[in-house]
């Protein structure tokens, strides 16, 4: 089954979620309003309202309950986008200006504070207090994630444990529970719910070593910025990092990043991309993100055979491939 046959089967309920997201960024405040609606029309794939809703068909499954948990997760992403704009100093996202390019920082900073704690008051629908837990120690670590991402901002001695740690904060962790929450919100036993949080863990994994990938390699057409942009704000990520590891390219990389950071990333980055596109680093990240792929669906394998299962396998292959 390919990506669109499994969003084609859930098409009710996921235009049903979209419509809640669309409420729940509404307020009175225009400006607000405004600047919420314009991240919600970005779009994207939605890839964690619909993991907490296949999660949920492990056990007895209601949306009206499931929506009050894959909308917050989607709100809690879209409140990190927002952030991680500002700090990136993006421009666009998705192709579109980002909310502090079309308005300002100060605006993009109120706007992704006010869909986070919208995230929040929703969630609270969900008496189940593990739940909570859950998601608020989820949030601690991703905000410890992205403080760290800023720290080895152009840190060329870091190792790949740091950056392991990194994107299991920034990135898995967030679709490791949506996995988790889906099914405890549908009732599921907890020992059932915590193989679908490994299985989150590892995709998400392969999630950021994908996107990570795709910055080196994909277009601006493909991936709706210009490529480059990590390693452009000094983001160090696992395909650089085996280029470094590189004897014979570590100097001409080294010297390269000085130039980017020098230029407060305002420089040509394609020299060095050619160059890590040369080091055969890319290709050492996808074969890990491949294992993290083969370890998520072994996560699955002593799951019911309901066919939530293999939808998330073939979400997990599509992950795996994908190209933006």
């Amino acid at each position: 089954m390919k990506l669109q046959d499994i969003y084609a089967r859930k098409k009710k309920d996921i235009s049903a979620i979209e419509k809640e997201l669309e409420r729940s960024v509404y307020i009175d405040h225009a400006m607000l309003r405004e600047t919420s609606v314009h991240l919600l029309k970005a779009g994207g794939k939605r890839i964690r309202p619909v993991f907490v809703l296949l999660a949920g068909e492990f056990g007895t499954y209601d949306l009206e309950r499931m929506k009050h948990v894959a909308v917050p997760m989607e709100l809690i992403h879209m409140s990190s986008l927002v952030h991680d704009d500002v700090i990136d100093d993006a421009n666009t996202r998705r192709g579109q200006l980002t909310v502090r390019s079309k308005w300002d920082n100060r605006v993009a900073m109120y706007t992704g504070d006010y869909i986070f704690a919208r995230a929040l008051e929703i969630i609270t629908k969900i008496s189940n207090p593990t739940v909570h837990q859950i998601m608020s120690k989820a949030i601690v670590q991703m905000v410890v994630g992205e403080m760290e991402q800023i720290r080895f901002f152009f840190q060329t001695e870091q190792t790949i444990r740091d950056y392991m740690l990194r994107i299991k904060r920034k990135t898995a962790l967030l679709i490791a529970i949506s996995c988790q929450l889906g099914a405890l919100a549908a009732g599921a036993p907890e020992p059932l719910a915590n193989r679908l949080y490994a299985f989150g863990y590892n995709v998400g994994m392969a999630f950021q070593i994908r996107d990570d990938i795709l910055d080196l390699r994909g277009t601006e057409k493909e991936l709706g910025k210009p490529p480059g942009s990590d390693v452009k704000q000094g983001n160090i990520t696992l395909p650089v990092i085996y280029a470094l590891q590189q004897a014979e390219l570590r100097d001409r990389i080294l010297q390269e990043l000085a130039r980017i950071q020098a230029s407060d990333g305002q420089t040509d980055a394609t020299p060095l991309i050619e160059t890590i596109r040369r080091s055969g680093g890319i290709e050492r990240a996808e074969e890990l993100s491949g294992r993290y792929i083969d370890k998520a669906i072994a996560a699955l394998r002593q799951l019911p055979d309901v066919q939530a299962k293999q939808d998330l396998i073939d979400i997990a292959y599509f992950i795996g491939d994908r190209n933006y």
